[in-house]
């Protein structure tokens, strides 16, 4: 099963760009977005309901903002919209899919300001996020995707030492991610490769992407009793239209 991970950043934007196209090659089994930012129909069609595929959309209640979809070639059992944290559930970042072995869930965490106005926030939703996953987990195996705006590690950002006290790379915010792991989940990306200079995020200033001056802040995390069915994960920092690219998995 491959499952991929993309913040569109706009995802009308992202259709003039090639998404749609991108989307039919990428022959995945489930893709997640982030930042979706439309109404479903503001969409193509082979976008709101594409061929191949059971789409689900969760908008925020401002229109033009947030927004989250997953798209599943399989139809799941259960679908859930809400954390339970009632300005996060307006801002439509969550989708939950349950299937018959395992829980899919698509984030998109809060930035948190430039000049930390959101991070109260921020940190809160991480709390609540905690909460929601040990409970989840007791049901069934999770794998739970999306853009976490965080950089974990100073090998996931271009530029550690510069953005030691900036947002998404405060020590408390890191924190959150430790947290994340010590609670029985697993980082996809680094079971298989543990060196820097592997980004999600690139500013859209100062050529940073050509530069490759960029940010990991888009994860895919499963429990622990999945990581020997985990058979590959990969960035795909080629695929254009957004300033993050897709990233994903293989698994089962």
């Amino acid at each position: 099963m491959k499952i991929i991970s993309f913040n569109v950043n706009g995802i009308r934007a992202a259709v003039r760009k090639g998404f749609a196209e991108w989307f039919q090659k990428s022959k995945a089994d489930v893709v997640c977005l982030q930042e979706v930012r439309a109404e479903v129909e503001e969409m193509p069609l082979s976008l709101a309901n594409p061929s191949g595929y059971y789409s689900y959309f969760n908008p925020a209640q401002k229109k033009g903002y947030s927004g989250v979809a997953v798209y599943s070639k399989k139809r799941p059992l259960f679908l859930e919209y809400n954390l339970g944290l009632q300005r996060f559930d307006q801002e439509g970042r969550l989708i939950k899919a349950e299937y018959q072995d395992f829980i899919l869930i698509n984030l998109y965490l809060p930035h948190g300001g430039r000049q930390k106005e959101n991070m109260d926030y921020k940190l809160k939703v991480y709390q609540c996020l905690l909460n929601y996953l040990q409970k989840e987990k007791s049901h069934k195996p999770l794998i739970f995707v999306g853009d976490f705006n965080i950089a974990h590690q100073g090998i996931d950002l271009a530029r550690p030492k510069q953005n030691k006290n900036n947002t998404m790379f405060t020590p408390e915010e890191r924190k959150q991610i430790e947290k994340i792991m010590n609670s029985g989940f697993v980082d996809t990306w680094r079971e298989f490769d543990k060196s820097p200079g592997n980004y999600t995020w690139w500013s859209n200033f100062a050529n940073a992407r050509e530069r490759n001056i960029g940010w990991r802040i888009d994860y895919i995390f499963i429990s622990e009793k999945l990581r020997a069915k985990l058979k590959k994960a990969f960035i795909w920092p080629k695929v254009m239209g957004s300033d993050h690219c897709p990233v994903g998995i293989e698994v089962f």
